[in-house]
């Protein structure tokens, strides 16, 4: 456990990566990661660098469609509330594992808007908080 607070990319990298070790080993969503999406990391991580590195920093770099990701993964498995609750879970228990401060606890707090949005999303319901927070890119985005 570190006494500081996120800085810069390198801590970002090192959050994601941790928190995706911990997501694949999971026995309630890792197969989603492994099997249903067969998410390769090495093309992956730097995507997720990118989009938190824009949540924690304005860096402006993801300029993907986070929500349209989901809605296709949730289309070939159900991706249900509790689901996101462990994610959710596990994203907080690896940010409070590594890091303390005020981006540290942004990084938890937005997290729990984006879970909140697109599980609220997958069950048909408004995700405005996630669209709130300046992620929601044009439908044709890549």
């Amino acid at each position: 456990m570190t006494t500081r607070d996120l800085q810069d990319r390198h801590d970002v990298a090192d959050l994601v990566g941790e928190f995706y070790r911990r997501a694949f080993a999971d026995p309630l969503i890792g197969r989603i990661f492994t099997d249903v999406a067969k998410m390769d990391l090495d093309h992956h991580l730097p995507i997720m660098c990118d989009f938190w590195e824009t949540v924690l920093f304005n860096a402006g770099l993801y300029r993907r469609n986070a929500l349209q990701v989901h809605l296709a993964l949730n289309a070939r498995h159900p991706l249900l509330p509790e689901h996101f609750a462990r994610w959710l879970e596990l994203w907080v228990r690896t940010v409070d594992d590594l890091f303390r401060g005020e981006k540290a606890e942004l990084a938890k707090l937005q997290a729990e808007r984006i879970a909140g949005s697109i599980s609220r999303r997958m069950q048909g319901r408004s995700g405005s908080e996630f669209e709130s927070i300046g992620l929601r890119e044009p439908a044709d985005a890549p």
